[in-house]
Protein backbone atom coordinates (compact mmCIF):
# COMPACT_ATOMS: atom_id res chain seq x y z
CA UNK A 1 0.00 0.00 0.00
CA UNK A 2 1.39 3.46 -1.09
CA UNK A 3 2.08 6.07 1.79
CA UNK A 4 0.04 8.75 2.01
CA UNK A 5 -1.14 11.52 3.95
CA UNK A 6 -4.34 10.75 6.13
CA UNK A 7 -6.91 13.63 7.41
CA UNK A 8 -9.00 12.27 10.21
CA UNK A 9 -11.78 14.54 12.37
CA UNK A 10 -14.35 13.75 15.03
CA UNK A 11 -17.17 16.15 15.29
CA UNK A 12 -16.31 18.99 17.77
CA UNK A 13 -18.21 18.19 21.03
CA UNK A 14 -20.49 20.97 23.24
CA UNK A 15 -18.92 20.98 26.17
CA UNK A 16 -22.73 21.89 28.23
CA UNK A 17 -22.86 18.36 29.71
CA UNK A 18 -20.21 15.56 30.34
CA UNK A 19 -19.47 13.43 27.39
CA UNK A 20 -21.79 10.00 26.68
CA UNK A 21 -21.06 6.91 25.46
CA UNK A 22 -22.02 7.81 21.77
CA UNK A 23 -18.97 10.70 22.39
CA UNK A 24 -16.70 7.67 23.26
CA UNK A 25 -17.62 5.46 20.56
CA UNK A 26 -16.92 8.15 17.87
CA UNK A 27 -13.99 9.25 18.86
CA UNK A 28 -12.75 5.54 19.90
CA UNK A 29 -14.24 4.79 15.88
CA UNK A 30 -11.48 7.56 14.60
CA UNK A 31 -8.81 6.83 16.95
CA UNK A 32 -9.03 3.25 15.12
CA UNK A 33 -8.65 4.16 12.12
CA UNK A 34 -5.53 6.75 12.21
CA UNK A 35 -3.96 4.14 14.34
CA UNK A 36 -4.50 1.68 11.56
CA UNK A 37 -3.17 4.64 8.81
CA UNK A 38 -0.18 5.47 10.95
CA UNK A 39 0.80 1.51 11.46
CA UNK A 40 0.53 1.53 7.31
CA UNK A 41 2.67 4.26 7.11
CA UNK A 42 0.46 7.16 6.04
CA UNK A 43 1.37 10.63 7.69
CA UNK A 44 -1.85 10.82 9.77
CA UNK A 45 -3.51 13.61 11.51
CA UNK A 46 -6.21 13.07 13.83
CA UNK A 47 -8.20 16.08 15.08
CA UNK A 48 -10.76 16.34 17.86
CA UNK A 49 -11.95 18.80 20.13
CA UNK A 50 -15.10 21.22 21.26
CA UNK A 51 -17.38 23.52 20.24
CA UNK A 52 -17.67 26.17 23.03
CA UNK A 53 -18.92 29.46 21.30
CA UNK A 54 -22.61 28.70 21.98
CA UNK A 55 -25.95 29.59 23.67
CA UNK A 56 -26.04 26.10 25.52
CA UNK A 57 -22.42 26.84 27.29
CA UNK A 58 -23.99 30.54 28.97
CA UNK A 59 -26.75 28.72 30.12
CA UNK A 60 -24.92 25.82 31.70
CA UNK A 61 -22.74 28.02 33.40
CA UNK A 62 -25.70 30.14 35.03
CA UNK A 63 -27.49 26.93 36.15
CA UNK A 64 -23.84 26.19 37.71
CA UNK A 65 -22.85 28.78 39.20
CA UNK A 66 -19.81 29.62 37.72
CA UNK A 67 -18.52 31.69 34.65
CA UNK A 68 -18.53 30.36 31.18
CA UNK A 69 -14.72 30.15 31.08
CA UNK A 70 -14.76 28.43 34.87
CA UNK A 71 -17.22 25.81 33.24
CA UNK A 72 -15.93 25.37 30.00
CA UNK A 73 -12.61 24.77 31.90
CA UNK A 74 -13.78 21.94 33.59
CA UNK A 75 -15.76 20.15 30.91
CA UNK A 76 -13.57 19.99 28.39
CA UNK A 77 -11.04 18.87 31.17
CA UNK A 78 -13.29 16.32 31.49
CA UNK A 79 -13.51 15.64 27.72
CA UNK A 80 -9.44 15.57 28.06
CA UNK A 81 -9.78 12.77 31.11
CA UNK A 82 -12.29 10.34 28.98
CA UNK A 83 -9.88 10.71 25.82
CA UNK A 84 -7.04 9.70 28.11
CA UNK A 85 -8.73 6.67 29.85
CA UNK A 86 -9.89 5.44 26.61
CA UNK A 87 -6.42 5.89 24.95
CA UNK A 88 -7.23 8.49 22.12
CA UNK A 89 -3.79 9.22 20.40
CA UNK A 90 -4.99 12.80 18.69
CA UNK A 91 -2.91 15.08 17.35
CA UNK A 92 -4.68 18.16 17.91
CA UNK A 93 -7.50 19.29 20.70
CA UNK A 94 -9.28 22.47 19.08
CA UNK A 95 -11.29 24.77 21.14
CA UNK A 96 -13.55 27.39 19.06
CA UNK A 97 -12.83 29.63 22.06
CA UNK A 98 -9.38 29.44 21.47
CA UNK A 99 -8.65 33.64 20.25
CA UNK A 100 -5.20 32.55 18.91
CA UNK A 101 -5.48 29.33 17.38
CA UNK A 102 -8.86 29.48 15.69
CA UNK A 103 -10.68 32.83 15.34
CA UNK A 104 -7.64 33.98 12.55
CA UNK A 105 -8.97 31.24 10.51
CA UNK A 106 -12.76 31.70 10.87
CA UNK A 107 -12.22 35.60 10.13
CA UNK A 108 -10.04 34.57 7.05
CA UNK A 109 -13.02 32.29 5.90
CA UNK A 110 -15.85 34.79 6.40
CA UNK A 111 -14.08 37.10 4.56
CA UNK A 112 -13.52 34.58 1.83
CA UNK A 113 -17.48 33.93 1.49
CA UNK A 114 -17.82 38.16 1.70
CA UNK A 115 -15.98 38.38 -1.04
CA UNK A 116 -17.51 35.75 -3.41
CA UNK A 117 -20.71 38.01 -3.24
CA UNK A 118 -22.60 35.09 -1.02
CA UNK A 119 -23.01 37.14 2.53
CA UNK A 120 -25.71 39.51 3.09
CA UNK A 121 -28.02 41.16 5.67
CA UNK A 122 -31.78 41.18 6.17
CA UNK A 123 -34.33 41.14 8.82
CA UNK A 124 -35.20 37.62 10.06
CA UNK A 125 -38.13 36.19 12.44
CA UNK A 126 -37.90 32.44 13.05
CA UNK A 127 -38.06 29.80 15.78
CA UNK A 128 -34.77 28.90 17.15
CA UNK A 129 -34.14 25.94 19.44
CA UNK A 130 -31.88 26.40 21.89
CA UNK A 131 -30.91 22.70 22.31
CA UNK A 132 -30.23 22.66 18.41
CA UNK A 133 -28.20 26.47 18.43
CA UNK A 134 -30.86 26.89 15.08
CA UNK A 135 -33.68 27.77 13.72
CA UNK A 136 -36.00 25.23 12.40
CA UNK A 137 -39.65 25.22 11.17
CA UNK A 138 -42.72 24.46 11.70
CA UNK A 139 -43.17 21.46 10.08
CA UNK A 140 -40.22 20.10 12.28
CA UNK A 141 -42.39 20.39 15.73
CA UNK A 142 -44.23 17.06 17.15
CA UNK A 143 -46.80 19.34 19.75
CA UNK A 144 -45.72 21.83 19.45
CA UNK A 145 -41.92 21.02 20.41
CA UNK A 146 -38.68 20.25 19.18
CA UNK A 147 -38.96 16.32 19.10
CA UNK A 148 -35.21 15.85 20.31
CA UNK A 149 -34.93 18.30 22.89
CA UNK A 150 -39.19 18.18 23.80
CA UNK A 151 -38.99 22.43 24.38
CA UNK A 152 -40.89 24.71 22.88
CA UNK A 153 -38.66 27.05 20.22
CA UNK A 154 -38.34 30.84 20.77
CA UNK A 155 -39.93 32.81 18.06
CA UNK A 156 -37.15 35.24 17.49
CA UNK A 157 -37.14 38.19 15.24
CA UNK A 158 -33.62 40.04 14.51
CA UNK A 159 -31.45 41.32 11.83
CA UNK A 160 -28.06 38.81 10.87
CA UNK A 161 -26.15 38.01 8.17
CA UNK A 162 -27.19 35.40 5.95
CA UNK A 163 -24.98 32.77 3.63
CA UNK A 164 -26.43 31.90 -0.02
CA UNK A 165 -26.42 28.33 0.97
CA UNK A 166 -29.13 28.17 -1.95
CA UNK A 167 -26.98 29.30 -4.69
CA UNK A 168 -24.76 25.70 -4.11
CA UNK A 169 -27.43 23.32 -4.25
CA UNK A 170 -26.65 21.96 -7.78
CA UNK A 171 -22.91 21.59 -7.39
CA UNK A 172 -23.27 19.87 -4.17
CA UNK A 173 -25.57 17.38 -5.57
CA UNK A 174 -23.36 16.93 -8.64
CA UNK A 175 -20.53 16.09 -6.56
CA UNK A 176 -22.03 13.71 -4.01
CA UNK A 177 -23.87 11.64 -7.17
CA UNK A 178 -19.94 11.51 -8.94
CA UNK A 179 -18.53 10.63 -5.71
CA UNK A 180 -16.43 13.51 -5.51
CA UNK A 181 -17.68 14.16 -2.00
CA UNK A 182 -18.31 10.13 -0.71
CA UNK A 183 -21.20 10.32 1.69
CA UNK A 184 -20.87 6.74 3.54
CA UNK A 185 -23.24 4.47 4.51
CA UNK A 186 -25.30 4.53 1.26
CA UNK A 187 -28.74 5.40 3.18
CA UNK A 188 -26.90 8.65 4.18
CA UNK A 189 -26.44 9.44 1.24
CA UNK A 190 -29.84 9.21 -0.46
CA UNK A 191 -30.65 10.93 2.70
CA UNK A 192 -29.03 14.20 2.00
CA UNK A 193 -29.64 13.49 -1.69
CA UNK A 194 -33.24 13.72 -0.80
CA UNK A 195 -32.56 16.72 0.79
CA UNK A 196 -30.75 18.87 -2.07
CA UNK A 197 -33.77 17.38 -4.51
CA UNK A 198 -35.92 20.09 -2.13
CA UNK A 199 -34.16 22.66 -2.53
CA UNK A 200 -31.52 24.53 0.05
CA UNK A 201 -32.58 27.78 1.42
CA UNK A 202 -30.35 30.24 2.80
CA UNK A 203 -29.43 30.38 6.11
CA UNK A 204 -28.81 33.11 8.91
CA UNK A 205 -25.03 33.11 9.77
CA UNK A 206 -24.68 35.00 12.51
CA UNK A 207 -26.79 36.69 15.70
CA UNK A 208 -26.93 40.28 16.92
CA UNK A 209 -24.22 40.94 19.24
CA UNK A 210 -25.48 41.75 23.16
CA UNK A 211 -23.26 41.91 26.06
CA UNK A 212 -23.87 38.05 27.05
CA UNK A 213 -22.60 37.41 23.43
CA UNK A 214 -19.76 34.42 22.87
CA UNK A 215 -18.14 34.12 19.95
CA UNK A 216 -16.32 35.41 17.24
CA UNK A 217 -17.25 39.44 15.96
CA UNK A 218 -18.36 39.52 12.75
CA UNK A 219 -15.44 40.99 10.37
CA UNK A 220 -16.03 44.98 9.81
CA UNK A 221 -19.45 44.98 11.83
CA UNK A 222 -18.75 44.92 15.61
CA UNK A 223 -23.13 44.48 16.21
CA UNK A 224 -22.53 40.79 14.80
CA UNK A 225 -21.19 37.99 16.02
CA UNK A 226 -21.04 34.59 13.68
CA UNK A 227 -22.94 32.17 14.40
CA UNK A 228 -22.45 28.35 15.17
CA UNK A 229 -22.35 27.62 11.09
CA UNK A 230 -18.99 29.38 9.98
CA UNK A 231 -17.51 28.87 13.48
CA UNK A 232 -17.74 26.14 14.16
CA UNK A 233 -17.44 24.23 10.79
CA UNK A 234 -14.41 26.05 10.13
CA UNK A 235 -12.55 24.11 13.00
CA UNK A 236 -11.60 20.78 10.55
CA UNK A 237 -9.52 23.87 8.16
CA UNK A 238 -8.43 26.38 11.52
CA UNK A 239 -6.77 23.42 13.58
CA UNK A 240 -4.55 23.21 10.13
CA UNK A 241 -3.38 26.84 10.59
CA UNK A 242 -5.65 28.30 7.37
CA UNK A 243 -5.79 31.90 7.42
CA UNK A 244 -2.25 32.03 9.55
CA UNK A 245 0.61 29.87 9.15
CA UNK A 246 -0.91 27.20 6.46
CA UNK A 247 1.76 24.48 6.57
CA UNK A 248 -0.49 22.22 8.03
CA UNK A 249 -3.15 22.45 5.60
CA UNK A 250 -1.04 22.57 2.98
CA UNK A 251 -0.37 19.32 3.98
CA UNK A 252 -3.62 17.91 4.88
CA UNK A 253 -6.40 19.37 3.54
CA UNK A 254 -9.09 18.42 2.12
CA UNK A 255 -9.76 15.71 4.89
CA UNK A 256 -9.87 11.95 4.24
CA UNK A 257 -13.00 11.90 6.60
CA UNK A 258 -15.22 13.90 8.48
CA UNK A 259 -16.90 11.19 10.93
CA UNK A 260 -20.07 12.21 12.94
CA UNK A 261 -22.89 11.30 13.70
CA UNK A 262 -26.28 11.10 11.51
CA UNK A 263 -28.16 14.25 13.17
CA UNK A 264 -25.31 16.65 12.05
CA UNK A 265 -25.58 14.89 8.41
CA UNK A 266 -27.20 18.09 6.76
CA UNK A 267 -24.95 20.43 8.58
CA UNK A 268 -21.36 18.74 6.95
CA UNK A 269 -23.12 17.16 4.13
CA UNK A 270 -24.65 20.58 2.67
CA UNK A 271 -23.41 23.35 4.48
CA UNK A 272 -20.07 22.93 4.94
CA UNK A 273 -19.68 21.69 0.98
CA UNK A 274 -21.31 25.24 0.18
CA UNK A 275 -19.11 27.53 2.56
CA UNK A 276 -15.99 25.67 0.86
CA UNK A 277 -17.14 26.19 -2.71
CA UNK A 278 -17.96 29.58 -2.11
CA UNK A 279 -13.89 30.27 -0.54
CA UNK A 280 -12.83 27.88 -3.11
CA UNK A 281 -11.20 25.99 -1.38
CA UNK A 282 -11.51 21.60 -1.60
CA UNK A 283 -14.09 19.77 -0.24
CA UNK A 284 -13.28 16.83 2.07
CA UNK A 285 -12.90 13.43 0.06
CA UNK A 286 -15.25 11.35 2.66
CA UNK A 287 -17.99 12.12 5.48
CA UNK A 288 -18.81 9.03 7.47
CA UNK A 289 -21.70 9.24 9.38
CA UNK A 290 -21.68 6.52 12.27
CA UNK A 291 -24.87 5.15 13.54
CA UNK A 292 -26.83 5.77 16.95
CA UNK A 293 -26.07 3.59 20.08
CA UNK A 294 -29.35 1.67 21.68
CA UNK A 295 -29.61 0.16 24.83
CA UNK A 296 -31.79 -2.34 25.17
CA UNK A 297 -33.53 -1.90 21.90
CA UNK A 298 -33.85 1.45 23.11
CA UNK A 299 -32.44 5.27 22.70
CA UNK A 300 -30.57 5.57 26.09
CA UNK A 301 -32.39 8.48 28.66
CA UNK A 302 -32.73 8.89 32.45
CA UNK A 303 -36.21 8.66 32.45
CA UNK A 304 -35.67 4.48 31.09
CA UNK A 305 -32.93 4.23 33.38
CA UNK A 306 -30.93 2.65 30.69
CA UNK A 307 -28.16 4.66 30.71
CA UNK A 308 -24.67 3.51 30.44
CA UNK A 309 -21.48 5.73 31.63
CA UNK A 310 -18.66 4.95 29.92
CA UNK A 311 -16.90 5.78 32.95
CA UNK A 312 -17.84 3.03 34.41
CA UNK A 313 -17.03 0.28 32.09
CA UNK A 314 -13.69 1.77 32.00
CA UNK A 315 -13.52 1.62 35.54
CA UNK A 316 -14.49 -1.77 35.95
CA UNK A 317 -13.32 -3.56 32.38
CA UNK A 318 -10.57 -1.39 31.68
CA UNK A 319 -9.40 0.57 28.50
CA UNK A 320 -9.09 -2.06 26.03
CA UNK A 321 -12.20 -4.11 27.05
CA UNK A 322 -14.32 -0.80 26.18
CA UNK A 323 -11.87 0.05 23.18
CA UNK A 324 -12.97 -3.99 21.54
CA UNK A 325 -16.44 -3.72 22.49
CA UNK A 326 -17.44 -0.69 20.51
CA UNK A 327 -14.49 -1.40 17.44
CA UNK A 328 -16.11 -5.18 17.31
CA UNK A 329 -19.98 -4.93 18.74
CA UNK A 330 -20.82 -1.63 17.48
CA UNK A 331 -21.07 -1.09 13.91
CA UNK A 332 -20.50 1.99 12.07
CA UNK A 333 -23.75 1.51 9.71
CA UNK A 334 -26.16 0.55 11.81
CA UNK A 335 -27.48 1.30 15.04
CA UNK A 336 -25.92 -0.80 17.41
CA UNK A 337 -27.11 -2.14 21.26
CA UNK A 338 -25.13 -2.41 24.57
CA UNK A 339 -26.21 -3.37 27.76
CA UNK A 340 -23.91 -4.05 30.88
CA UNK A 341 -24.95 -8.05 30.40
CA UNK A 342 -24.11 -8.20 26.67
CA UNK A 343 -20.95 -6.24 27.87
CA UNK A 344 -19.99 -9.11 30.53
CA UNK A 345 -20.72 -12.06 27.88
CA UNK A 346 -18.43 -10.39 25.37
CA UNK A 347 -15.97 -9.76 27.78
CA UNK A 348 -16.20 -13.03 29.12
CA UNK A 349 -16.15 -15.30 25.89
CA UNK A 350 -14.03 -13.39 23.58
CA UNK A 351 -11.54 -11.73 26.19
CA UNK A 352 -10.94 -13.70 28.94
CA UNK A 353 -12.31 -17.04 27.32
CA UNK A 354 -11.01 -15.60 24.09
CA UNK A 355 -7.81 -13.83 23.52
CA UNK A 356 -6.35 -14.10 27.26
CA UNK A 357 -6.52 -17.56 27.55
CA UNK A 358 -4.85 -18.17 23.84
CA UNK A 359 -1.93 -16.01 24.91
CA UNK A 360 -1.78 -17.67 28.22
CA UNK A 361 -1.46 -21.04 26.43
CA UNK A 362 0.81 -19.99 24.04
CA UNK A 363 3.20 -18.14 26.25
CA UNK A 364 3.58 -20.84 28.70
CA UNK A 365 4.29 -23.25 26.15
CA UNK A 366 7.21 -21.16 24.99
CA UNK A 367 8.32 -20.39 28.05
CA UNK A 368 8.57 -24.21 29.41
CA UNK A 369 9.88 -25.23 26.25
CA UNK A 370 11.45 -22.66 24.03
CA UNK A 371 14.88 -21.58 25.01
CA UNK A 372 15.19 -18.26 23.28
CA UNK A 373 12.20 -15.49 22.05
CA UNK A 374 11.09 -16.31 19.11
CA UNK A 375 12.84 -14.65 15.79
CA UNK A 376 9.92 -12.81 14.60
CA UNK A 377 9.54 -11.76 10.43
CA UNK A 378 5.84 -9.76 9.74
CA UNK A 379 3.75 -10.17 6.97
CA UNK A 380 1.52 -7.87 5.04
CA UNK A 381 -1.78 -7.79 6.98
CA UNK A 382 -4.48 -9.95 5.30
CA UNK A 383 -6.48 -8.74 2.49
CA UNK A 384 -9.63 -8.92 4.63
CA UNK A 385 -8.06 -6.95 7.18
CA UNK A 386 -6.84 -4.13 5.53
CA UNK A 387 -10.43 -3.62 3.21
CA UNK A 388 -12.93 -3.64 6.02
CA UNK A 389 -10.31 -0.50 7.29
CA UNK A 390 -10.63 1.08 3.50
CA UNK A 391 -14.20 0.82 3.84
CA UNK A 392 -14.36 1.65 7.42
CA UNK A 393 -16.06 -1.44 8.24
CA UNK A 394 -14.37 -1.36 11.86
CA UNK A 395 -16.39 -4.27 13.07
CA UNK A 396 -15.12 -6.60 10.51
CA UNK A 397 -11.90 -6.05 10.48
CA UNK A 398 -11.96 -7.17 14.18
CA UNK A 399 -14.13 -10.19 13.19
CA UNK A 400 -11.41 -11.11 11.20
CA UNK A 401 -8.95 -10.73 13.68
CA UNK A 402 -11.14 -12.91 16.19
CA UNK A 403 -11.67 -15.23 13.57
CA UNK A 404 -7.98 -15.86 13.46
CA UNK A 405 -8.01 -15.94 17.26
CA UNK A 406 -10.74 -18.74 17.51
CA UNK A 407 -8.34 -20.82 14.11
CA UNK A 408 -4.93 -20.43 16.56
CA UNK A 409 -7.21 -22.06 19.69
CA UNK A 410 -8.37 -24.89 17.55
CA UNK A 411 -4.45 -25.53 16.17
CA UNK A 412 -3.52 -25.82 19.64
CA UNK A 413 -6.09 -28.30 20.46
CA UNK A 414 -6.17 -30.30 17.28
CA UNK A 415 -2.29 -30.25 17.39
CA UNK A 416 -1.82 -30.75 21.21
CA UNK A 417 2.12 -29.38 20.97
CA UNK A 418 1.84 -29.88 24.80
CA UNK A 419 1.88 -33.68 24.09
CA UNK A 420 3.79 -33.88 20.96
CA UNK A 421 7.05 -31.64 22.90
CA UNK A 422 7.14 -34.69 25.31
CA UNK A 423 7.39 -37.33 22.72
CA UNK A 424 9.57 -35.48 20.33
CA UNK A 425 11.07 -32.30 21.16
CA UNK A 426 12.20 -31.19 18.37
CA UNK A 427 8.84 -31.31 16.61
CA UNK A 428 7.06 -30.00 19.78
CA UNK A 429 9.54 -26.84 19.59
CA UNK A 430 8.36 -26.71 15.86
CA UNK A 431 4.18 -26.05 16.52
CA UNK A 432 5.01 -23.89 19.54
CA UNK A 433 7.09 -21.71 17.00
CA UNK A 434 4.45 -21.27 14.60
CA UNK A 435 2.07 -21.29 17.22
CA UNK A 436 3.90 -17.89 18.42
CA UNK A 437 4.67 -16.29 15.07
CA UNK A 438 1.00 -16.51 14.12
CA UNK A 439 0.12 -14.86 17.78
CA UNK A 440 2.44 -12.13 16.42
CA UNK A 441 0.51 -11.61 12.98
CA UNK A 442 -2.43 -11.37 15.50
CA UNK A 443 -0.25 -9.10 17.81
CA UNK A 444 0.06 -6.46 15.04
CA UNK A 445 -4.03 -7.06 13.93
CA UNK A 446 -4.92 -5.73 17.27
CA UNK A 447 -2.72 -2.75 17.55
CA UNK A 448 -5.17 0.36 16.37
CA UNK A 449 -7.75 -1.82 18.31
CA UNK A 450 -6.51 -2.82 21.93
CA UNK A 451 -2.92 -0.45 21.86
CA UNK A 452 -2.64 -1.62 25.72
CA UNK A 453 -2.84 -5.22 24.73
CA UNK A 454 -1.10 -5.55 21.81
CA UNK A 455 1.77 -4.05 23.96
CA UNK A 456 2.00 -6.36 26.57
CA UNK A 457 1.87 -9.15 23.91
CA UNK A 458 4.51 -8.38 21.82
CA UNK A 459 6.47 -7.56 25.20
CA UNK A 460 5.85 -11.16 26.20
CA UNK A 461 6.43 -12.35 22.95
CA UNK A 462 10.00 -10.55 22.82
CA UNK A 463 10.95 -11.84 26.60
CA UNK A 464 9.80 -15.47 26.15
CA UNK A 465 7.58 -15.06 28.86
CA UNK A 466 4.04 -15.93 29.91
CA UNK A 467 2.15 -12.32 30.64
CA UNK A 468 -0.01 -11.61 33.86
CA UNK A 469 -3.71 -12.64 33.16
CA UNK A 470 -4.30 -9.93 30.55
CA UNK A 471 -8.45 -10.20 30.98
CA UNK A 472 -9.88 -11.58 34.31
CA UNK A 473 -12.80 -13.44 34.25
CA UNK A 474 -15.97 -11.50 35.34
CA UNK A 475 -18.53 -13.52 37.44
Amino acid sequence: MAEKNFYVTTPIFYPNANLHLGHAYVTTLTDVIARYHRLVGDTTYFLTGSDENTQKILSAAADAGVTPQQFLDDKVEGFENLFKQLNISYDQFIRTSDEKVHWPGAVALWKKLDAAGDLYKKQYEGLYCVGHEAFITEKDLVDGACPDHGTAPERIQEENYFFKLSKYTQTIKTKIESGELCIIPESRRHEILSLLAEGLQDVSFSRPRTPMSVGIPVPGDTTQVMYVWCDALSNYITALGYGQDETLYKTFWPANVHIIGKDILRFHAAMWPAMLLSAGEPLPKSILVHAMILSGGRKMSKTLGNIIDPQELLQEYGTDAVRYFLARHISPFEDGDITREHFKDAYNADLANGLGNLVARIMQLAQTHLSAPVELEYKPFPKEYTDAFERFEINKAADHVWGRIQALDQKITEMAPFKVVKEDEEKGRGIIIELVVELACIDQMLEPIMPQTSKKIIDAIMTNKKPENLFPRKE
